[in-house]
């Protein structure tokens, strides 16, 4: 029999041992507390992180569209056939000609395209300035939204002021100093050119000025530009001195005498000569040096050129029509005394032309030149004169 001492001598062992875990117990808890604290502190910073970069993820996919144009290609990427086709929204960039040559100058390898296309009229505009035809314009457009594509080039300083409602509303391409007669004169054209082939539904493009009218609604024009087997080129062999008597013989051996052609500036091609002139090399530089005032280069360089590459494909007249009886180094003008009946009876019944080699009477789809004096008379008229 143990005596009660041995019992409360383990009684007292125990309440000892009871007193280190629950030291050992508080000591811990500080210790416990502030990894707890850490931890929490640790996910908050993480969260923020995590929102900062969602904000400034969502904040920069707002602003793509406000990154300088030659950086947007490092944010947006092309991930359907959509942005292929799709024409630009804004004509303006940031492309020298170079640029733009190069990258209007891609041709579909395979001729069946794999999406509905409609085929366009790209109507491009080399002028100046302003368009004060611009109203008939308006009228000959309307109800034709998915048919027609417009470019206008001017001088660089001009700012148009046509309202949002206007089809010419945002049409200025980035454009450079024009000259009459001088290698920038083609330069502006081909910028014309290459713009509007960045639109893939372009199939027909038209170089007008701002005195030009359509002599026809567009219903008209469409089919008569579009079921026409040629484009209207004027390409023809002149021996005078206002054809051959330009030609430079330091132009040989890329052009010799006998190719040597003059016509109209005023054209209408199809996609293919489009391509073929931005993307020419061989004949610009000798145009660019041997064809300078008195040789003007816009009667030469387009005609000759295709004349030589493609003569299977050109209908060798104008479609745009103009009065160069009264002599000089430019047509007449028209004012509002001369909107009358027999101006236009005289160019719809004037001559016979070929249309897929057959002949007819319908030779011009515009005319020209026709002075801001004159609009309100045809405006007044166009539904008697054109049909629209």
């Amino acid at each position: 029999m143990q005596p009660r001492g041995g019992s409360f001598g383990s009684l007292e062992e125990g309440k000892e041992s009871t007193t280190r875990i629950t030291s050992q117990t508080n000591r811990s808890f500080p210790l416990r507390l502030l990894q707890f604290i850490l931890l929490l502190l640790g996910i908050g910073i993480v969260f923020s992180v995590l929102s900062m970069y969602a904000s400034w993820y969502i904040k920069v996919q707002n602003e793509v569209p406000m990154i300088h144009p030659k950086f947007q290609r490092c944010v947006q990427e092309s991930k359907d056939i959509e942005s292929w086709i799709k024409p630009p929204l804004n004509l303006s960039h940031y492309m020298n000609d170079t640029e733009l040559f190069w990258r209007a100058s891609f041709v579909p390898k395979i001729k069946e395209y794999p999406f509905k296309r409609t085929p366009k009229i790209a109507f491009m505009f080399l002028t100046r300035g302003p368009l004060p035809m611009a109203p008939l314009w308006e009228r000959f457009f309307k109800g034709n939204e998915k048919l027609y594509s417009i470019y206008v080039h001017t001088f660089p300083s001009y700012r148009p002021d046509f309202p949002p409602s206007s089809v010419f509303y945002g049409r200025q391409i980035p454009s450079q100093v024009a000259e009459w007669g001088r290698m920038s004169m083609c330069d502006a054209e081909r910028r014309l050119l290459a713009n509007a082939l960045l639109d893939i539904s372009n199939e027909w493009f038209i170089l007008l000025s701002e005195a030009c009218i359509p002599l026809q609604n567009f219903s008209i024009i469409y089919r008569y530009i579009s079921r026409s087997r040629f484009s209207f080129v004027g390409s023809f062999d002149e021996p005078g001195p206002y054809g051959r008597g330009r030609y430079n013989d330091k132009m040989s051996l890329e052009v010799n005498i006998t190719d040597w052609r003059k016509g109209s500036q005023w054209f209408e091609v199809n996609r293919k000569l489009a391509v073929d002139i931005i993307r020419d090399t061989t004949y610009y530089p000798k145009f660019e040096k041997f064809c300078r005032p008195a040789c003007y280069v816009d009667e030469h360089y387009f005609q000759t050129m295709l004349s030589i590459e493609s003569p299977h494909l050109l209908a060798n007249r104008s479609l745009t029509w103009a009065d160069w009886s009264r002599g000089g180094a430019h047509p007449a003008t028209f004012g509002k005394a001369d909107i009358k009946d027999n101006l236009f009876q005289k160019i719809f019944d004037g001559e016979l032309c070929l249309y897929n080699n057959q002949p007819t009477k319908l030779c011009f789809l515009f005319a020209r030149k026709f002075a801001p004096s004159a609009l309100d008379h045809l405006l007044e008229h166009s539904s008697k004169f054109f049909g629209y």
